[in-house]
């Protein structure tokens, strides 16, 4: 081999080693270059003034709102445990704790306490039930069916709930006194008759609000039992009943606080201490002259707050649930 084809190979041996080595020394040439360049761009982070007038102002709202609502709860209950029977010494929240107050709600035969929250449970389940029964019948009527007077009922319905019932107190104790000369039963002095007064005056208003709800109820449901032989009946309690759940539980609930909480017209129907409410009863620890006890007051109203936030709690799934819900077979 001559010396002249000796130096061609070994000079087309050496051009691949040197175009790698440009385009290795290009890559790291490149790389190098593409992290100074994503150094060098700062990141820019939100401002705190930005930040507080997107969504900082509301986090504010929220705790105030939130401080304004449970302070009065956690007063009350600090005065609930303080023995010294008097609102001064509850400023400082918890600074005496003592069950005190608790046991003297029950130790006094003439303020029955347990009589009082028996009587409000009672009052109060019953009134809530038949409320959503009955108003849950007259809804399911002035939705699904057509007859004369359809229209001026529904407006009548929505002109009565303008009105509040303390207005007719007077009427009330005129119409339980006369019925109560003929029924003593349903007159003054009897929860059967304070419970139907109760009944006459949330049906408008809680009627007119589930016969919205039962609107949104496709009638082609109605329709397709129809035609498999059920009555109107069967409709409304087998299959109706089950779609408008959330709406019968948020007029029950709404219903039993009501009616829990209710002291004006209780007040004067209810006249015997051993048929009383608690909102009629727990009054009479703080509205004698010289003996009034605000802790034993807040300890009872405490107490009477615990129905209420129970049947809250067992409602809260068909509250949250919706139609949709109630709707799966």
């Amino acid at each position: 081999m001559s010396a002249q084809e000796t130096n061609s190979q070994e000079t087309n041996s050496q051009v691949p080693t040197a175009i790698g080595d440009v385009d290795a020394g290009a890559r790291v040439s490149v790389a190098s270059t593409v992290p100074r360049a994503r150094a060098s761009v700062p990141r820019r982070r939100p401002r705190l003034t930005k930040w507080f007038t997107q969504t900082g102002w509301r986090h504010l709202v929220a705790i105030v709102m939130v401080v304004f609502a449970v302070f009065p709860l956690l007063y009350v209950l600090s005065a609930s445990l303080n023995p010294s029977g008097s609102l001064v010494g509850s400023n400082d929240l918890f600074q005496t704790i003592s069950i005190d107050n608790y046991v003297q709600l029950f130790q006094n035969p003439d303020q029955p306490y347990g009589m009082w929250f028996i009587n409000t449970l009672v009052i109060g389940t019953i009134t809530a039930l038949a409320t959503v029964f009955l108003g849950a019948m007259a809804a399911y009527a002035f939705s699904r069916m057509r007859f004369t007077g359809r229209r001026a009922g529904l407006l009548s319905l929505m002109l009565i709930q303008m009105f509040p019932q303390f207005l007719a107190v007077v009427a009330i104790f005129l119409l339980l006194s006369a019925i109560g000369d003929v029924f003593p039963a349903l007159g003054l002095g009897s929860q059967l008759g304070l419970m139907l007064v109760y009944l006459g005056g949330a049906l408008g208003v809680n009627t007119y609000l589930m016969y919205g709800f039962f609107n949104t109820v496709p009638q082609s449901i109605d329709e397709a039992a129809k035609i498999d032989g059920a009555s109107h009946a069967q409709i409304f309690f087998t299959i109706i009943l089950r779609l408008v759940a959330p709406i019968l539980a948020v007029v029950g609930l709404l219903s039993f606080i009501a009616t829990t909480g209710e002291y004006v017209i209780a007040s004067i129907v209810l006249t015997d201490p051993n048929t009383q409410t608690l909102a009629v009863g727990l009054y009479l620890f703080v509205s004698q002259q010289f003996s009034n006890n605000w802790a034993i007051f807040s300890a009872g109203a405490v107490l009477a707050a615990l129905p209420v936030m129970v049947v809250f709690l067992l409602l809260q799934k068909y509250i949250v649930g919706g139609l949709t819900a109630g709707s799966v077979k």
